[in-house]
């Protein structure tokens, strides 16, 4: 009896050294370096709203340099693939003022056409931003974050080199890519309802 009871005291003493040991280990592994470098892989708040604001400032941009002359073609089609996930596959877009069987663009080419016109395969494009916009306000009803994506809904405020503003309801989808940049892979725009008098 003496000898099992010795065996059972081995072991147990044995098993805490492990114990100990994996304790010890755990600690060093995880002890935090000065000046330590994060990698975050989830969306933040702010990194929504930056995405937003960047969505604007291209779309002003486009505006500017068309009306400076300058090759706004090769602006937007710049500005698109910074904000777009259209690099990676289809993006659910629906903008403002599409209609029929070309309400959806689904690619680049549909995007492009939408923005600065010139297709004709999309002979009613004209060019959303072709349209002297100058200055712009955002307004989020919610905000959506779970892990890499982002939704939001809500409001943007567009206003002309007249001062005339364009309300526009948005909804976003936002996706992390692998640089750690948010891609726009939903869009859904509309004019807000005015119901009948």
């Amino acid at each position: 009896m003496k000898a099992i009871s010795l065996t059972k005291t081995v072991r147990f003493i044995a098993f805490g050294l492990v114990i100990a040991a994996f304790a010890v280990s755990s600690a060093v592994a995880q002890e935090v370096i000065p000046g330590h470098k994060l990698t975050n892989y989830n969306i933040t708040e702010e990194m929504v709203i930056e995405a937003q604001k960047k969505w604007a400032e291209s779309l002003l941009k486009i505006s500017k340099t068309h009306m400076e002359s300058g090759d706004y073609r090769k602006v937007a089609s710049e500005e698109i693939d910074k904000g777009y996930n259209y690099a990676n596959g289809i993006v659910l877009f629906k903008p403002t003022l599409t209609t029929g069987d070309q309400t959806f663009r689904l690619d680049k080419e549909g995007a492009m056409a939408y923005f600065v016109g010139g297709n004709s395969k999309y002979k009613n494009d004209t060019g959303f931003a072709l349209k002297g916009w100058v200055g712009y306000k955002t307004k989020n009803a919610g905000i959506i974050v779970n892990g890499t994506v982002a939704v939001t809904t809500g409001n943007i405020y567009l206003y002309d080199k007249a001062g005339n503003e364009t309300v526009v309801d948005k909804t976003w989808g936002f996706k992390m890519d692998e640089y750690g940049k948010l891609k726009i892979f939903l869009h859904h725009s509309s004019l807000p309802y005015k119901p009948a008098k």
